[in-house]
């Protein structure tokens, strides 16, 4: 039972399923409060940190996959997950495209090198299932490689989890209108410029091919034991929290008890002198210059959340 900040497992799972009610891609579903989403971002982000060090001292492993629409919000869903997490627990596998000798490698073998050990959570931004997707689509795989791969994922899946890998695989749907959206900012936008690549823009064009590319993966790894988990990600700031507290109902954590820790008493002075400034080379204070400026700084507005003209 978890004994988390939202008490059993049944209450969490039950504020996980509220926020799915309702027809999320409507265009008539307003942006969420910000101030209820940064309240309520904070609650699940205290309750993730509860349940990494449940995992951390009990040596389980857990395996985030992180998959769906290009510009549906992954990346922005990993970094509210990990922004409080040790790094050392939890980590983010964003692997580039395979070197010449991986490309000779059996599929899956570059990813199981970045399976966890006990106690470590990883977080694959991408994973293994590129080959149902961007590989199928834009034919950077044979026919033949794509067909093993959907005999071999379910199989490969399901050896990860009677080792006892808790293995958790969320999809982010967004529509194309949204994606769009998102796209047409990130042109503009040198914040997220970096996020688009010639194979992203083409996605655009390709609506309907990896529709039915999603749609066949779906038929060969949604099975009962293994099921992906579908997030509306028409509003971001939903799709997190939505997404971050069906993470936490679906790991049995409970809260674990922490020694309590005094801070030392410093020892008396030996007679130690700090090295003269002149001696090191400090950094310019930026921050004074800002202050003698008085210039108001404008805070960096995400285009991204920015509501569409009602048509």
């Amino acid at each position: 039972m978890l004994r988390g900040r939202f008490g059993a497992a049944e209450s969490l799972a039950t504020r996980a399923n509220c926020c799915h009610d309702g027809d999320m891609g409507s265009k008539q579903r307003l942006k969420l409060d910000n101030a209820l989403y940064e309240a309520e971002l904070t609650k699940l982000q205290a309750e993730l940190v509860e349940m990494q060090e449940w995992i951390r001292t009990e040596g389980k492993r857990l395996v985030v996959v992180f998959e769906g629409r290009d510009a549906a919000g992954k990346g922005g869903a990993i970094k509210r997950i990990t922004e409080y997490l040790n790094p050392r627990v939890a980590r983010i596998v964003a692997l580039p495209a395979p070197t010449e000798r991986e490309r000779t490698q059996w599929y899956f073998q570059r990813y199981v090198e970045h399976l966890p050990a006990a106690g470590e959570i990883r977080l694959f931004d991408r994973s293994w299932y590129n080959r149902a997707g961007v590989e199928r689509v834009m034919g950077y795989c044979t026919p033949e490689e794509y067909q093993r791969f959907l005999r071999q994922c379910p199989i490969f899946e399901q050896l990860l989890v009677e080792d006892g890998i808790m293995l958790r695989k969320y999809w982010f749907s967004v529509s194309g209108r949204e994606q769009e959206k998102r796209f047409r900012s990130r042109l503009t936008d040198p914040m997220r410029r970096w996020k688009l690549s010639p194979t992203d823009l083409e996605s655009l064009t390709r609506w309907e091919e990896y529709s039915r590319a999603k749609d066949e993966m779906f038929v060969h790894t949604d099975l009962p034991d293994n099921r992906w988990r579908v997030v509306e990600a028409e509003d971001k700031k939903r799709a997190r929290l939505n997404m971050i507290a069906d993470l936490l109902a679906s790991v049995p954590y409970e809260k674990v008890d922490r020694p309590e820790l005094e801070l030392p008493k410093r020892p008396a002075s030996t007679g130690y002198r700090r090295t003269e400034r002149d001696l090191q080379l400090y950094v310019a204070d930026f921050a004074a210059k800002l202050e003698r400026c008085g210039a108001p700084l404008k805070k960096y507005l995400d285009p991204e959340d920015l509501e569409l003209p009602r048509q």
